[in-house]
């Protein structure tokens, strides 16, 4: 399938967010599609998926100029999109999830489990994916429901593959897995447009590459013709020197302590560290090492069987969330749709809540004190808006992250935990975010941020934690530690 999309067009009320667009994509190809969060890459790919109606330019497919009237109708045509945020029924089984809409019956019109279930495995297997398929969606992690998306489009026979950050909470085995898949569907004649933020993804994989800016299409060339450094300028509209910046922080006392912390319902145990004030103390490890449910635990989300917490030689219980924030902890999670953000509230509302006693006197809200602090934070994080009050849910995902991590540093916590703070974040937004992360780290706050990306994990941090099957496998400093050794002991080798 041959697509051409020809001076596109799109506004939402007076927001104009696609001026003047086209895109070419050839069977196939690997067609990257980049630009900062807001440039207007999902919202070209949702008019293609009739998600979105265009508001002039045209469509042209296999040379026939074509509208679908909505996203059933292009998958039917064999237009697939992955989106980045996952779309899955949690209460349902993974196997349910996967042929939702689909099913497959016999010949008595009834569900044919053993069928659907065999199709479902045999993706899975190609994958890699070991996951049980009768397992509630609810019960998986971040990373295994992005997997159960991608395994949607792959039952289909896609002859145009949109993928939205993909691999943003997968391991690096299963990116591994996906490359493999996607050069098989390349060979097949499939065409992908792959929109990333890795740079590394993106040079690994693609043919071409087309960068998108504030609404526009600025260049479109062959990847092999290119390099990073030009394809950050075009995306940003400057250079872009010292990628991780610089940090000046010193580091000062333990400020935080974990003794023999331990939930076998969450598969860790005997879990022991400190940090410092002013150290940013980076947690690596395989998915479903345990990296996330450890800092649920520590925050009061998840029960945990036994530990003890202390903050500044004090011990704290942190017994639910609510309690977390009294005793000076902050956490980003990695699932901002469902547990980090309030989609139908505006900016302001989503970055005051947690901290709302800190803009109140008297009982009431300091409007002045509160808009200033998050118009502050929209300008620092250069989260784009056209005002405060818009709703957080109409905001580009890259974006959405930059809100949650807006609230909490509104908090003002002793301990600060990020997990994965730079998701599905463009490379600009990423610097910004280290160098915010230095920042606070100056204030003296203590930073633990858990990283599936081990170029951002020894970019970083100031010492690793890598964890194994729910144990602390290693500690490195930032001296020693490199990409072999992580993985070395993230694998389980010494």
């Amino acid at each position: 399938m041959q697509i051409e999309m020809i001076n596109i067009e799109k506004s939402f009320g007076h927001n104009l967010v696609l001026k003047d667009v086209s895109l070419q994509l050839y069977p196939g190809e690997i067609h990257a599609l980049m630009g900062e969060n807001g440039a207007g890459k999902s919202t070209l790919m949702n008019i293609l998926t009739g998600l979105h109606q265009k508001d002039a330019g045209k469509i042209v497919i296999d040379g026939v100029e074509k509208i679908y009237k909505d996203p059933k109708e292009a998958e039917e045509a064999g237009v697939n999109f992955i989106h980045q945020e996952m779309n899955n029924w949690e209460q349902m089984t993974v196997l349910e999830n996967l042929f939702l809409n689909r099913e497959i019956r016999n010949k008595f019109g009834l569900l044919d489990n053993k069928a659907m279930a065999k199709k479902a495995q045999m993706i899975f297997d190609q994958l890699g994916i070991q996951i049980p398929l009768q397992k509630d969606v609810d019960d998986l992690s971040v990373g295994q429901q992005q997997m159960i998306e991608i395994t949607k489009a792959l039952m289909t026979e896609a002859k145009v593959l949109i993928m939205d950050e993909p691999t943003a909470a997968l391991s690096d085995n299963e990116i591994n897995h996906l490359f493999a898949i996607i050069q098989r569907l390349k060979e097949k004649g499939t065409a992908i447009v792959y929109i990333s933020h890795r740079m590394e993804e993106i040079f690994k994989i693609s043919d071409k590459i087309t960068v998108m800016r504030d609404g526009l299409s600025i260049d479109t060339k062959e990847t092999k013709e290119t390099n990073m450094e030009e394809v950050v300028k075009k995306m940003v509209g400057r250079e872009l020197s010292d990628y991780y910046p610089k940090k000046e922080a010193s580091i000062g006392e333990v400020i935080f302590e974990v003794k023999n912390m331990t939930a076998f319902s969450h598969e860790f145990k005997n879990i022991n560290f400190s940090i410092r004030s002013g150290e940013i103390l980076g947690f690596s490890g395989l998915m479903g090492a345990g990296r996330t449910e450890i800092m649920r635990g520590i925050f009061g989300l998840d029960k945990i069987e036994s530990g003890n917490f202390f903050i500044e030689g004090r011990e704290v219980h942190n017994s639910s969330p609510s309690k977390a924030i009294d005793n000076g902890f902050g956490f980003l999670t990695e699932n901002r749709k469902t547990e980090g953000l309030i989609l139908d509230f505006s900016i302001t509302d989503n970055v005051s809540l947690p901290s709302i006693d800190n803009f109140s006197k008297n009982g009431f809200v300091d409007a002045r004190t509160e808009n200033s602090f998050v118009d502050l934070m929209i300008d620092r994080l250069r989260i784009k808006t056209m005002s405060a009050k818009n709703i957080v849910g109409e905001l580009s995902g890259g974006n959405q992250q930059k809100v949650v991590l807006a609230k909490w540093i509104g908090v003002g916590p002793k301990v600060l935990i990020l997990d994965e703070p730079t998701r599905g974040v463009d490379v600009g937004a990423k610097r910004e975010i280290y160098q915010l992360m230095n920042e606070l780290a100056e204030r003296g706050i203590a930073i633990i941020m858990v990283s599936s990306d081990l170029p951002e994990i020894l970019g970083v941090s100031d010492r690793i934690i890598v964890l194994h099957e729910g144990q602390i496998a290693g500690e490195l400093s930032k001296e020693d530690a490199t990409q072999e050794t992580i993985m070395t002991y993230a694998t389980g080798g010494n």
